[in-house]
């Protein structure tokens, strides 16, 4: 069982930044993938950004293609936490963003909603222009 909680939300101008963070409970963290996620009103939850362990200290991150340039996925396994800094922020980028875990690793699979195994609670993301 994995817990997770996303933190570093809150209300940004067009173009600046913010860094969301997703801490986890379990021994386990270093070897599950990491998603980030998220829902604008009245559309389907959407891939962000996903971090995969290869081997040793080895991992793979792949992005949305709205948002490849900007955001920067990264992790930090001793603290078991999971980041998201997200730059040149667009109105569009609002949202409910999403922490979730899995232990799967196909790139076709982190990439959906449906291959995740547990998720956090959210943290609202607004970017006024």
């Amino acid at each position: 069982q994995v817990q997770l909680v996303e933190s570093g939300g809150g209300l940004v101008q067009a173009g600046g930044s913010l860094r969301l963070s997703c801490a986890a409970s379990g021994r386990t963290f270093r070897a599950y993938s990491m998603g980030w996620f998220r829902q604008a009103p009245g559309k389907e939850r959407e891939f962000v950004a996903a971090i995969v362990w290869s081997s040793g200290n080895i991992y793979y991150t792949y992005y949305a293609d709205s948002v490849k340039g900007r955001f920067t996925i990264s992790r930090d396994n001793a603290k078991n936490t999971v980041y998201l800094q997200m730059t040149s922020l667009k109105p569009e980028d609002t949202a409910v963003y999403y922490c979730a875990a899995t232990t799967k690793t196909s790139a076709t699979t982190i990439t959906r909603a449906g291959g995740y195994d547990y998720w956090g609670q959210g943290t609202q993301v607004t970017v006024s222009s």
